[in-house]
């Protein structure tokens, strides 16, 4: 007959420390500070009886765990993935795992996904979207304790933020492309619902018409490289069309990269081109892409002690808004004509 292996539990661990059973429960879960004897004693307890907590278990006593959970759009677009590193790092560094989740960027998805980690009592849920919210998600998300929104407000949610100065990043972009003479410049945005979106694109409409330059051409739509070949064609067949480009993320750049290759249009001799975030390898395109660079590190940083705050009870809800600067490549050239 196969005998069953001895697995220690939290009784036999106040047993052969001498203490009580709550006394080890609630030095566990750092609810008590016992004197340092005491505290020796419980830790060569569980040294010597090889016990290992039951996490689940101990996350229903304290009605939350010590992970974080993450939802993201897309762990494939270079920008989110930074971001998932940095907070997976920031969180091991306090002491925490970090549950991630991709959505597709899909309402239906980010709803079931806040559910499902309010169901495994995370610590906290950071939170990114990049699309059009539904009030039943808004609702979903006020109802979720330690909830911090990184990169993208969303109306109506009331919980602490860690966004980056969208409005200063599309200023940048005008003032340095003005600042090589461009007069008609094109804005080719992510979804025009988004705060984010509207922010660069009053920065940048601000700038130009501070230096006498206007926005020319706008265009909005999916964060996606068809969103850029779209913006290419419709670029292309302007009458007049602008001689300088600010465009809003990474992916649409590759996408109107693509199209304005195959159409024989140089960058930047034919079109001068900032884009915002500077996530992927933008240095190594030819020419290498001048870029509006987001503090992706920072962000995820500020965001894990953010909810380490709020599990520890900091009922405080800021929105911290984080600086961005612009890296200066060779995508930006004086325009040919205007």
């Amino acid at each position: 007959m196969t005998q069953r292996r001895f697995v220690p539990g939290l009784k036999d661990v106040a047993r052969t420390a001498g203490v009580s059973m709550a006394t080890v429960s609630r030095y566990l879960n750092a609810d008590l500070v016992l004197p340092a004897d005491t505290a020796q004693r419980i830790d060569a307890a569980i040294r010597q009886l090889g016990y290992v907590p039951n996490l689940h278990a101990r996350s229903l006593g304290r009605g939350r765990s010590d992970t974080v959970g993450l939802v993201i759009p897309d762990i494939a677009n270079p920008f989110f993935a930074m971001l998932a590193s940095s907070v997976e790092q920031a969180a091991e560094a306090k002491g925490l795992g970090v549950l991630l989740s991709a959505t597709s960027n899909t309402s239906n998805r980010e709803l079931q996904y806040v559910t499902r980690m309010r169901r495994n009592q995370v610590s906290g849920l950071l939170f990114v979207s990049a699309h059009h919210h539904t009030s039943e998600l808004a609702q979903a998300l006020n109802d979720t304790r330690g909830l911090v929104l990184i990169d993208e407000d969303i109306p109506g949610v009331q919980c602490a933020k860690v966004l980056c100065d969208n409005y200063r990043g599309g200023w940048l972009a005008g003032e340095h492309l003005t600042g090589f003479g461009h007069r008609r410049i094109a804005f080719i945005g992510g979804p025009s619902e988004l705060a984010s979106t509207r922010e660069r694109f009053a920065g940048l409409r601000d700038a130009a018409a501070a230096a006498g330059a206007e926005v020319a051409f706008e265009l909005y739509g999916p964060y996606s490289a068809g969103q850029g070949e779209d913006a290419a064609r419709a670029l292309l067949s302007v009458g007049r069309p602008p001689t300088a480009a600010f465009v809003s993320s990474g992916e649409i750049a590759f996408g109107l990269l693509d199209a304005l290759n195959r159409a024989g249009v140089a960058v930047p001799d034919r079109l001068s081109l900032i884009v915002f975030d500077d996530a992927g390898p933008l240095h190594l395109f030819n020419p290498p892409l001048t870029a509006i660079r987001q503090p992706i590190v920072e962000m995820g940083t500020r965001a894990v002690e953010l909810v380490l705050a709020a599990s520890h009870g900091d009922s405080a809800q800021p929105e911290i808004r984080l600086p961005v600067e612009l890296i200066k490549r060779a995508s930006v050239a004086s325009p040919l004509s205007d």
